[in-house]
């Protein structure tokens, strides 16, 4: 297993370069990239198709700062900061910073609590920097204009209102489950490990659904050009589980091969060197992750993968085919959630005790995705048909319309 990024380039080319950046996250990153790429792609396709049409709205242009830009840009300088004084604890204090923070979490959750000023130093520092900069290159006083913003140019907006909201609900629906241990961990709550799909989906879903209403977005089209791109997304991310070894595998599999030809990795595995160091230690192994589990388990996050991969193709597939809007989206949460119950019985989970009756958090989520699904492409479908006779009546009364 691959923790961080330096592991993956040590064992690919012999590198060593010690760099803060976790495998979990750099996959995060690549599916929203590529969720960023067909989003766009898709409702650019329905713009053209006439689905989707501009809004006129007034812009500011000039000289100008938005809370945006002041949160990224704050957020940049803090980055920075932190930079400079990891790398100036190294060179002084000679700190291997990637054995006493085994997680991006301990290491933000250590700078939030010891060195959290300079943080807030370093963020305004850069901040007034890049105001002084932007403030002579353009001296004009900002003035606002009316333009007409496509809901394409809407995707940047929309993949942070994911991102962040994404991210709460994720950590929120975890902490549900696993409440003792972030009591004992505390930093776990700013950790970017411990995240719960179907939590992320739920609190972000609810975000951008606000977000397409205030800029009047059409909901159901933006639904059906997000219903790919969040497919393969998931499926991308769960490599990222694969390779970090994230504690997101499967039950213990004490059975043979089904056949010779398919590699033991894809059967069973033990997760040597996992991130979250679980199971037994790995004889002769110095440094951090040095665990691997007793006995093999099912790679459930490879199963994932392989199965969103198949089944964004299914969606990108009938994407054109299915006119009424709202209804790809509906197959989608069938897809999704039928994926998803399926995974589960052969998957590591938390259950309720529920009497006789002990589900996941999962399944229930998924079951309940099902039936949304099904109700949605019922309904979807219906007022797709009303619409469509009603539109042929319409004609029909025009051409048989007698004057008196």
């Amino acid at each position: 297993m691959y923790p961080t990024f330096s592991d993956l380039l040590h064992d690919l080319f012999g590198w060593d370069i010690l760099l803060p950046i976790q495998t979990f996250g750099l996959f995060v990153a690549i599916s929203f990239l590529t969720a960023s790429f067909i989003l766009r792609k898709e409702l650019r396709r329905k713009e053209l198709a006439g689905l989707l049409s501009p809004r006129k709205e007034m812009v500011r242009i000039g000289n100008s700062f938005s809370f945006i830009s002041i949160a990224v840009n704050f957020a940049a300088g803090s980055t920075i900061g932190l930079l400079l004084m990891a790398l100036a604890d190294i060179c002084f204090n000679k700190t291997n910073w990637v054995n006493t923070f085994k997680s991006l979490g301990m290491l933000l959750y250590f700078v939030l609590k010891q060195h959290w000023i300079l943080l807030v130093v370093s963020g305004l520092a850069f901040l007034v920097i890049r105001y002084i900069i932007q403030t002579r290159n353009n001296p004009e006083k900002p003035i606002i204009q009316e333009k007409q913003i496509w809901p394409h140019e809407h995707v940047d907006a929309i993949l942070g209102i994911a991102a962040i909201g994404g991210l709460i609900g994720a950590k929120f629906f975890d902490a549900l489950e696993n409440w003792s241990s972030y009591m004992a961990h505390p930093e776990s709550f700013i950790a970017f490990s411990g995240l719960t799909f179907y939590g992320g989906l739920i609190v972000a879903a609810l975000g951008i659904f606000i977000y397409a209403t205030k800029k009047g977005i059409g909901r159901w089209h933006l639904a059906d050009s997000a219903a790919p791109a969040l497919m393969i997304g998931y499926g991308i991310g769960r490599i990222g589980c694969h390779m970090a070894g994230d504690g997101d595998w499967g039950i213990e599999n004490p059975y043979p091969k089904p056949f010779h030809g398919l590699p033991d990795w894809l059967w069973s595995y033990t997760y040597p060197h996992n991130v979250s160091d679980q199971g037994i230690p790995i004889p002769g192994c110095g440094g951090p992750h040095c665990f691997e589990l007793s006995h093999g388990v099912y790679p459930t996050s490879l199963y994932e993968f392989a199965a969103c991969t198949l089944l964004f193709a299914i969606l990108w597939l009938i994407r054109k085919r299915l006119k009424a809007a709202g209804m790809l989206f509906g197959v989608y949460l069938c897809l999704n959630g039928a994926e998803r119950f399926l995974v589960e019985l052969i998957r590591v989970n938390n259950r309720y005790q529920w009497g006789f009756f002990r589900p996941t958090q999962a399944e229930l989520i998924s079951v309940a995705l099902l039936l949304t699904g099904t109700v949605l492409i019922t309904l979807r479908s219906k007022l797709r048909q009303s619409t469509r006779e009603t539109e042929l009546k319409l004609v029909y009364k025009k051409q048989h319309k007698t004057d008196p």
